[in-house]
This record gives C-alpha cells, sequence and structure tokens, in this order.
C-alpha cells in the first residue's frame, strides 16, 4: 500500500523501503538454498486452497506480502535453485540476471522494433551473434531470444515449413528419434500439420539410427508425401543422448531437408573441449535451439533459436500493418517483431546480457566443465554399488541408472527402482526424477546447476546407498 494521492504512483522513499524490503528477503532467501530441503513435504494442494481468494478491493501491507510469498507459497516447491536439484534439467538462476530483470522491468523499454530502443537492441542483437559465434555459425546467421525451448522449436518447425513446403503443405513429413523431446511433435501440430506426419524414428543406445532414418524417408517420397525436416537431438531429456549429428546433416543435405538440432539442453556444452567433440556437426544445422535458462544457468523464461539463413526468420514471419513505424532494410538494424510470432515482449535479452558481460563465458565454460566432472564422477560411484547397472553413460551431465537384483522379474525391478527413488527423495538431501526406457524403468542424476559442488553430489551418493540398503 501507499500514501501517495496516486497509490500507483509511489513515492522515490516508498520505492526505495519496497525495494530494500524484497532484497533483503531475497537474499536470505538465496543464502539459505544449501539448507533448505530438495522438494517440499506438505500437502501442496492444502496450501495451494487456502492461498485461494477473491478479488481483492482494498490492498494488503506489502510486508504481510512478502511474508504469505516466502513463508508459504515458495516453501512448497521443487528446490529448483538449490544445489540438491538433480532433476529434470535445472538452471539454477543467477543472482545477476535476476538483477537484469528489475532494471529491464523497471524501465520498462520496448524492444520488438529497432526505433523503439536501438541501444537496448542492439545489446539483444549482441546476447544473439554471441550464441551464433558459440555454436559455430557464421557472422551473418541470427535469430531471436524466446520464452524457452518450446516456442523456439514452434518457431523453427514454421520457418522451415514456409522455406521447404508449398502453401498446401500437408503431405509435409518431419523426422524425429523417438527420445526427441516432445515439444518438437506439439510444435509440428501447432504449425499446422497432422500428428502423424511427425515420423519417430527408432534408436539405438538412444541415439537415431541412422539407416532407419534413411529408409523411412524413401518410403514416405515413394508413398507421395514431402520429407521435409529432420530434428537431430543434442542432449536428450531422458538420458542426455547427442544423435550422430553430422551422419544426420549427410542425409539432411542428400535429401533437401532442413536440419534442426534441439540443443536447449546440451547445445551450451560446446563451449567446452569435452562439450565441443561430443557435439560435432552442431553447426551444420539450418536451425539450433539453445536454452540459456538450462546451459548457462539463467532464470527461467529465456531460449534461443539461431538460424543459418538469418533471413528465413524474416520470411517466415514478417507482416505488416499501417500503425506499426517503418522496419528496417538494413540487417544491423534488427525489429525482433519481424522475426517471431511475438509483438508484445518483455526485454528477456538483459537478463543474459548483464551476467556475460559481469563475469565474462569464461566463468560458464568453467561451471559446465564441473558438472561434466560431477558427473563423471557420479557414474563412477554407481559402478561401485552391488548390482546397480549404469542404463546410459553420460555423454554430457546426465547418467541414467537402475539398481537390478538377480532373480527378480522386471515388475519386481520396475517397483523396487520405484521405491527406490521415493527413499532416495524423502531424505530431501537431494531431488531426482525417473524415467521409462527400454530396459524399464530408470532413474537419472541430472547435474546442471551453478551451486551444485562435490559436497552434493557426495551426499547424493550417500543418500543413494543408504536407500539401497534399507530395501535390499
Amino acid at each position: 500500500m501507499t500514501d501517495s494521492v496516486y497509490p500507483l504512483e509511489p513515492s522515490a522513499e516508498e520505492m526505495r523501503a519496497m525495494a530494500d524490503q524484497a532484497t533483503q528477503r531475497i537474499i536470505d532467501h538465496i543464502a539459505s538454498l544449501p539448507e533448505q530441503p530438495a522438494t517440499y513435504s506438505e500437502d501442496g494442494q492444502t496450501v495451494a486452497n487456502g492461498l485461494s481468494e477473491a478479488l481483492p478491493e482494498t490492498g494488503t501491507a506489502f510486508a504481510e506480502l512478502l511474508d504469505l510469498l516466502f513463508d508459504q507459497a515458495i516453501p512448497v516447491s521443487y528446490n529448483t535453485a538449490g544445489p540438491g536439484y538433480l532433476a529434470y534439467i535445472p538452471g539454477g538462476g543467477v543472482f545477476s540476471s535476476a538483477v537484469a530483470d528489475y532494471i529491464a522491468n523497471a524501465v520498462n523499454r520496448y524492444v520488438g522494433v529497432w526505433v523503439a530502443a536501438p541501444g537496448l537492441v542492439q545489446l539483444e542483437v549482441n546476447v544473439v551473434r554471441w550464441f551464433c559465434e558459440i555454436v559455430g555459425y557464421p557472422a551473418d546467421a541470427g535469430g531471436i531470444l524466446t520464452s524457452g525451448g518450446s516456442l523456439a522449436n514452434f518457431t523453427a518447425m514454421v520457418t522451415a515449413r514456409r522455406e521447404r513446403l508449398p502453401d498446401n503443405f500437408l503431405t509435409g513429413t518431419i523426422y524425429t528419434s523417438d527420445q526427441t523431446h516432445h515439444s518438437v511433435r506439439k510444435a509440428a501440430v501447432l504449425a499446422g500439420f497432422p500428428a502423424e506426419n511427425v515420423r519417430e524414428i527408432p534408436t539405438e543406445q538412444c541415439e537415431i539410427r541412422l539407416d532407419a532414418l534413411q529408409q523411412r524417408i524413401e518410403e514416405d517420397r515413394g508413398a507421395g508425401f514431402q520429407p521435409f525436416m529432420v530434428v537431430a537431438s543434442a542432449g536428450t531429456t531422458n538420458t542426455g543422448a547427442i544423435d550422430d549429428l553430422n551422419g544426420v546433416a549427410d542425409i539432411a543435405d542428400r535429401e533437401g531437408l532442413w536440419l534442426h538440432i534441439d540443443a536447449a539442453y546440451g547445445g551450451f556444452f560446446v563451449l567446452t573441449s569435452r562439450g565441443r567433440a561430443a557435439l560435432q556437426g552442431l553447426d551444420r544445422a539450418h536451425s539450433v535451439v539453445l536454452d540459456p535458462h538450462k546451459g548457462l544457468f539463467l532464470p527461467y523464461g529465456i531460449g534461443s533459436l539461431l538460424v543459418r539463413d538469418a533471413g528465413a526468420l524474416k520470411r517466415a514471419h514478417a507482416t505488416s500493418a499501417d500503425y506499426m513505424p517503418p522496419m528496417q532494410d538494413d540487417p544491423k538494424l534488427i525489429d525482433f517483431c519481424e522475426l517471431s510470432p511475438e509483438l508484445s515482449r518483455d526485454f528477456r535479452g538483459l537478463r543474459a546480457w548483464l551476467p556475460i558481460k559481469l563475469y565474462g563465458i569464461d566463468a560458464f565454460r568453467e561451471s559446465l566443465d564441473e558438472k561434466l566432472d560431477l558427473t563423471a564422477w557420479a557414474a563412477d560411484e554407481l559402478r561401485t554399488i552391488p548390482n546397480m547397472e549404469i542404463v546410459a553413460e553420460p555423454p554430457l551431465s546426465v547418467v541414467a541408472f537402475r539398481l537390478v537384483p538377480p532373480g527378480r522379474s522386471e515388475d519386481e525391478v520396475d517397483d523396487l527402482n520405484r521405491r527406490l527413488l521415493e527413499a532416495i527423495n524423502a531424505r530431501r538431501n537431494v531431488y531426482l526424477t525417473s524415467t521409462s526406457l527400454a530396459c524399464g524403468y530408470t532413474l537419472r542424476i541430472r547435474v546442471l546447476s551453478f551451486r551444485t559442488h562435490r559436497d552434493r553430489m557426495e551426499q547424493c551418493l550417500k543418500d543413494i546407498r543408504e536407500s539401497v540398503e534399507e530395501l535390499v
């Protein structure tokens, strides 16, 4: 609340007091992250029901609202920013990026068109070009920053469709592996394709089979379909697997397909020498998705789509209206609204620009190298546990494993591993998740938080060992 005649315009003193109160709570929260549980034990539905309310007609004291957030709402959540969060694909959220959002939202400038904020647009253009440099694209490549990988995959799908297919595109076919992220299929459906036009190619060791891919393309052409796009994975959600990117690129070149690489999780590992070796062929794609809120540890809400031919984005998305300002023909003066589905958008580029400028890219490279080391160490430690099977060796920072005692049926092994996951997570020091692979129910450790270090990984393995001893 405010004492101002215009409550939506607090005085300088009131703004300073609000910022100081919020900053103190935020800093205390972040400082306590290592001691906070990796997940919550309360009944989430009960807490949520207690927070349900009608539209408020009058205001509430800011301190009370902070108490509600930090004491009630925030604790009932996965601690995705903490060092023990080894589930799904964490990023952690570097603090300087939060400061960048504070600045961006406070100054509230519009960056959808160049003329509205030339300097700020240039900062975001710099970020896009840095990402292009990271994946090995030429200087005239381009791209956009998105809310995440899902919108980036959708934008790539529409761009490829507009570049490679006629207006009547319903015979166009898209090729992915059976390990590809489900956002690719969703993107195809939203782009207007029947779901069955997405061909799932079988995998071997969780990587797309090139022989099966080639065969299906030939069969589809013979049946009157129009193969136009293949999506390769550079770090799958299930196991972190990386397709043979050069092999897929060879087929795409030979068959005239748009090659899109979903590197949302794995792409930024190309900053490291080990990642660069594992991701050979990334630079051959027509388009690439990278998620800074994964591999650069930024807060949720920033992804990116990079396109080798920057003009393809504009050809696919540019429209006009009488009320819009003139758009730019100079390729150096970017109107982001002409490159993506978004017209209204936030200034998300500052989330990446500020931390990269503040620390330099080498700080992120060193942290990614540490995650590779920790994952390799965890895999080696898992091998010392009797009857523990490494289902998928870690190509990057994911290791998939399951306990397989002798003399158990498949159903019994699956049930045992379900109980193993529950026992590990019940300790609340770390939080792991599972997936279903050809071998059955499988647990995963995914290391991708800048706050996760050797001490937390040692705790993770301690919890796994103790849980195994309890169950077997």
